[in-house]
C-alpha cells in the first residue's frame, strides 16, 4: 500500500528526511514515534503531496507520489487528519463530513455544494461511525475540541480512502478524550481496511492502538516493530538524550511516565 525507498527532504540546509525506507501493508495502523523536528510531519506530507520529496521513490496507494501529475487522483486515495481539526466552523457538521466528498464530484456541484442522496447518506454513516450522527445539523463551531476532531476523522471517512495520514490527531485534547478519538480511528481502519499512518507523541498510545510502530530521530529510522519490542533501548534511540537541549533530556522520563499511568 506504502512504499519508501531512500525518501529525502531538505528545507534550505537542514535535512529532515535522510534516506527513509519504509513498506506498509493495506489495512495497517501503524503510529510513528518521534521528537519535534525528527521528520514525522514532513514524511506524511511527502505521502500527499502537501510537501515534494527531494529524492528517493515513494509509491502510496499504487502511485506515483513523487512524479504525480494529478494530484486530485492521489488526494482521493489520501486522506488527511489534522491537529487542529481543520473544519470550517459555520457550516453545519454534516456539510463538513460532506467535504471529504468534493474530490468524487464534479466542478460544478462542488462550487454549489450539491450533493447526491448517497454522499449524504455516506456522510451520515461515518458521522455515525463516531457517534456523532445526533449533531448532523449542528454548527461546528459549537462543538468541543473532541467533537470537532471526529468530525474530522467523519470527513476523512467519507473521502473513502486506501489510506488515511493523522498528524498528532489527539495533541490537543485530553487523555480521555484523546483516548475515544483514537479508538474511532483504529475502529474504522480495522473494520474497512484502510491502512493508517498516525503521528503521535504519547508512548502509552501507540502501544495500546498501534499494529506496528515506527521511530523517527533526525531524519532516520531509528525503529520498526511492535509495541512489544519498543523497550528502553528503543525509547533511547527515538528520544536521544543530547547535551543540545534540555528539553531532549527530559522527554524519555516523562514519556515514560506517561505510559505508566504516572504522570499526564
Amino acid at each position: 500500500m506504502i512504499r519508501v525507498r531512500q525518501l529525502t527532504k531538505q528545507y534550505g540546509d537542514n535535512p529532515v528526511l535522510r534516506g527513509i525506507d519504509l513498506d506498509i501493508g493495506a489495512g495497517q495502523f501503524v503510529v510513528v514515534l518521534g521528537q519535534s523536528g525528527a521528520g514525522k510531519s514532513t514524511l506524511l506530507r511527502c505521502m500527499n503531496r502537501l510537501a515534494r520529496a527531494d529524492g528517493g521513490e515513494l509509491q502510496v496507494a499504487g502511485i506515483d507520489a513523487m512524479r504525480a501529475r494529478d494530484e486530485r487522483a492521489l488526494r482521493r486515495q489520501v486522506a488527511m487528519i489534522f491537529q487542529h481539526h481543520n473544519v470550517v466552523p459555520r457550516l453545519s457538521v454534516l456539510k463538513n463530513v460532506l467535504t471529504g466528498r468534493l474530490g468524487a464530484v464534479s466542478t460544478l456541484a462542488s462550487s454549489l455544494q450539491l450533493f447526491r442522496r448517497a454522499d449524504v447518506d455516506l456522510a451520515r454513516q461515518c458521522l455515525a461511525r463516531v457517534e456523532l450522527e445526533h449533531k448532523a445539523a449542528a454548527r461546528t463551531d459549537a462543538l468541543s475540541g473532541g467533537q470537532m476532531q471526529r468530525v474530522g476523522i467523519a470527513r476523512a471517512l467519507a473521502q473513502q480512502p486506501r489510506v488515511i495520514l493523522a498528524d498528532e490527531p489527539v495533541a490537543s485534547l485530553d487523555p480521555k478524550t484523546a483516548r475515544l478519538v483514537m479508538q474511532y480511528l483504529r475502529d474504522a481502519s480495522r473494520e474497512l481496511g484502510i491502512t493508517v499512518l498516525c503521528n503521535l507523541h504519547q508512548v502509552d498510545f501507540a502501544r495500546e492502538f498501534g499494529d506496528r510502530i515506527v521511530g523517527l530521530a533526525h531524519g532516520r529510522l531509528v525503529y520498526d516493530g511492535d509495541a512489544g519490542g519498543l523497550d528502553d533501548a528503543a525509547l533511547q534511540r527515538i528520544y536521544p538524550t543530547t547535551e543540545e537541549g534540555a528539553s531532549n533530556r527530559l522527554a524519555v522520563p516523562a514519556t515514560l511516565h506517561y505510559a505508566n499511568g504516572l504522570g499526564g
